[in-house]
């Protein structure tokens, strides 16, 4: 099913590993009209780590009002087994969040801030510049509580009220978050409307201004382009990627926005280059197949289409 890689047709410039930050949990499930129960959402994790994921966002510590699928978050974490070797970050809007979240024994937190001004306000009713203020507020009581801190970055290519937004924008956010504490940047390309171009120049930018082994990446499907731009992004050296089981995702406050890239797709791509992933493309499917089954829709993983049920 995968094909062969040819190491001596691989260029040098891709990593050798890639490590895949599986957002679905959190990310996918947040944007479905389905609310799932905590036991489900336990059980779609259990089999993302038997499939080899060693970091799955496992959801937010947001209002429920505001995200209803992410509720119970708490009860989420507590479903889990402990297992050092897999880190269960969440994602904390504000400090009330990371209270909520160390309550409930979060080890890593994940905060968020915006590229764009419009889509700042839109979704966190604050300036891009408070936004930051508020993350470092976060990211500080964190680090003393021995948390480790991921930073995102919405709207790095374009915002769905502003148009496109300035590479060189991006890469002080990026470096406003290392500077907080963050220990890795990940770049939500939110609207999906990026091309391996617009890609190329972004990330010239931003691993010029916090180093390449800072980065991460986060696309989206709208437009179909999230595996191109992840080749662009392995070719800058690029070894952490953000993706999606089944495809699932989107964003309620990016009109437009489709689901991530599906890490199905993602692995495919991996195991085609030879890079190496640690995951399980079968167990990978498995997990994708239970979670749609759940919310009562097909997958918008390619692979899985084309594999069908194992």
């Amino acid at each position: 099913m995968t094909p062969a890689a040819s190491s001596a047709s691989r260029p040098g410039v891709y990593p050798k590993r890639v490590r895949i930050v599986e957002v679905g949990p959190r990310d996918g499930l947040q944007n479905e009209k389905i609310h799932l129960e905590p036991a489900t959402r336990i059980a779609l994790i259990r089999k993302l780590a038997l499939a080899g994921h060693r970091c799955i966002e496992v959801g937010s510590f947001v209002s429920a009002q505001r995200v209803p699928q992410m509720a119970h978050t708490d009860q989420v974490l507590a479903g889990l087994p402990v297992d050092d070797a897999i880190d269960y970050p969440v994602l904390v809007p504000n400090v009330r969040g990371l209270d909520d979240a160390l309550a409930a024994g979060a080890k890593e937190v994940a905060v968020f801030i915006a590229a764009s001004e419009s889509f700042s306000n839109h979704n966190t009713n604050c300036s891009v510049r408070a936004g930051l203020q508020r993350a470092a507020d976060i990211a500080r009581r964190a680090l003393q509580s021995k948390l480790r801190v991921r930073g995102y970055i919405s709207c790095v290519v374009d915002c769905p009220y502003e148009g496109a937004v300035a590479p060189e924008t991006v890469a002080l956010l990026a470096r406003g978050l290392r500077d907080i504490g963050c220990y890795e940047v990940s770049l939500g390309e939110t609207l999906g409307t990026a091309t391996a171009g617009r890609v190329d120049h972004l990330l010239d930018e931003v691993c010029g201004a916090i180093g390449v082994e800072a980065v991460a990446v986060h696309f989206h499907q709208s437009y179909g382009q999230a595996l191109v731009n992840v080749h662009m992004a392995l070719q800058k050296g690029i070894a952490v990627i953000d993706s999606s089981v089944g495809g699932l995702g989107g964003c309620p406050f990016a009109p437009g926005a489709a689901g991530n890239l599906a890490t199905e797709d993602l692995v495919y791509l991996l195991d085609g280059l030879g890079i190496e992933s640690g995951i399980d493309l079968s167990r990978q499917i498995d997990a994708a197949w239970f979670i749609c089954d759940e919310l009562k829709r097909g997958p918008s993983s390619q692979v899985c289409l084309a594999v069908g049920r194992r």
